[in-house]
C-alpha cells in the first residue's frame, strides 16, 4: 500500500529543527552537507525512501559530495547508519545524555575548588554574552570546563581564546581546540604568558614577511618554508640580522632553496655562533683559509710544473748526448 500526502497538508506542514541544532551543530557543517541534512530531516518526517542517485539529482550535488556528506553527518552524530538506511538522530536527546553523564570526579573538584569554579563560571558567562549573544549551546559549557582543567588556563586567557577565534570568524570547536593546543604547547597559562606569546608570534610573522620579500616570494611562503624559519627564530634564537647574512650568501648560488639556507644557518648554530659579529668573523676566517689553500695549491702546482720542466730538460739533454755519441760512431 502506498500512502500519499495531499497538497493541502504538505503546503501547511512544517519540519521542525530544534534550537540545539543552531547552537551546537550549524557552525560546524559545510554548506553542501547542510543541504543534505535538512532534506534528510524533511524526508524522515514522511518516512520516505530515496536512493543516493536520486538524492544527488534532487539536491544538484555530485554523488561524491552526497557520500562524503553522509559520512560527515554520521561522524558528527547527526544521523545514524542502519542496514536499511539512516536514522535522523534526536539532537535534544543526544545533548541531554551528554550533559548528564555521571562524573563523580568533576563533582568532587567543584566541591573542593568552589572559589575557582565561581571565577570560571563568571568567565563562561562573559563568553556566553560576548560571543554567543547569551544563547551558547549547552555542550560548550562542558568543553570550556574541560579546557580549563586540561590546559590550566586562567580566566583571562580563556576569554582571550574565544576572542581570538571570534575575530577570525572561526568560532567552532575544532578551531578553538586547535588554538588552545597551540597556546598550551607554548606554555601559556596566564595572561602575561599569553602577552609574551603574542609578542613572540608578532616578531616571527614580521621576520617571515621580511624573508619572503627579500627572496621575492610574493605568493607567500609554504608551510615547510615557514617551519624552517620557525626553527631559526624559535629554536636557534636567531634574529633577522643573522638570517639576512645567510640570505645574502644565496647570491653565489643559482636557484637557492630553503634547504640550502637552512644548511648554512644550522652550521652556524652547531658552531655556537650567536651574534652577527661572530658569524662575520667566522666567514672572514673561512675566506682567509680558502685563500691560503688556493695559494698553497698554486705553489704546489707551480713546483710540480717546474719539476716536470726540469725532468723534460734532463730527458732532452740525455737524448742529445745519445744522438751525439751515435753520430761519432
Amino acid at each position: 500500500m502506498k500512502l500519499e500526502q495531499n497538497e493541502k497538508q504538505l503546503l501547511f506542514s512544517e519540519t521542525v529543527i530544534p534550537d540545539i541544532f543552531f547552537t551546537e551543530y550549524l557552525p560546524e557543517i559545510p554548506g553542501d552537507y547542510l543541504k543534505i541534512y535538512l532534506y534528510l530531516g524533511f524526508l524522515a518526517k514522511y518516512k520516505k525512501d530515496i536512493k543516493l542517485n536520486d538524492l544527488s539529482k534532487k539536491l544538484s550535488l555530485p554523488l561524491k559530495t552526497i557520500n562524503e556528506g553522509l559520512k560527515f553527518l554520521e561522524d558528527n552524530n547527526l544521523i545514524l547508519k542502519k542496514t536499511t538506511g539512516f536514522i535522523v538522530n534526536d539532537l535534544q536527546e543526544l545533548t541531554l545524555n551528554n550533559l548528564y553523564k555521571p562524573n563523580l570526579t568533576q563533582s568532587k573538584e567543584k566541591v573542593e575548588q568552589t572559589a575557582k569554579n565561581q571565577s570560571r563560571a563568571r568567565a563562561i558567562d562573559c563568553i556566553n554574552n560576548m560571543y554567543f549573544q547569551g544563547i551558547m549551546g549547552p555542550s560548550w559549557y562542558n568543553d570550556i570546563d574541560l579546557w580549563f582543567r586540561k590546559y590550566n588556563f586562567d580566566e583571562q586567557v580563556m576569554i582571550s581564546l574565544f576572542n581570538y577565534c571570534y575575530n577570525r570568524s572561526a568560532l567552532h570547536k575544532n578551531y578553538v581546540q586547535t588554538v588552545a593546543e597551540a597556546w598550551h604547547s607554548n606554555k601559556v597559562q596566564t595572561y602575561n604568558e599569553l602577552e609574551l606569546y603574542y609578542q613572540k608570534q608578532e616578531k616571527l610573522n614580521k621576520i617571515k614577511s621580511m624573508i619572503a620579500k627579500k627572496l621575492g616570494k610574493h605568493g607567500g611562503l609554504t608551510q615547510y618554508e615557514e617551519a624552517y624559519i620557525e626553527k631559526w627564530v624559535l629554536d636557534f634564537g636567531y634574529e633577522m640580522d643573522i638570517i639576512e647574512i645567510a640570505l645574502k650568501r644565496t647570491t653565489y648560488k643559482q636557484n637557492p632553496t630553503f634547504e640550502y639556507i637552512n644548511s648554512i644557518i644550522s652550521d652556524w648554530h652547531e658552531r655556537n655562533l650567536k651574534t652577527p659579529d661572530q658569524v662575520n668573523a667566522f666567514l672572514e676566517q673561512r675566506k682567509k683559509q680558502n685563500k691560503d689553500l688556493k695559494e698553497m695549491k698554486a705553489q704546489v702546482s707551480k713546483a710540480n710544473y717546474e719539476q716536470r720542466q726540469y725532468n723534460n730538460l734532463d730527458f732532452l739533454y740525455a737524448n742529445n748526448i745519445t744522438n751525439n755519441n751515435e753520430g761519432d760512431n
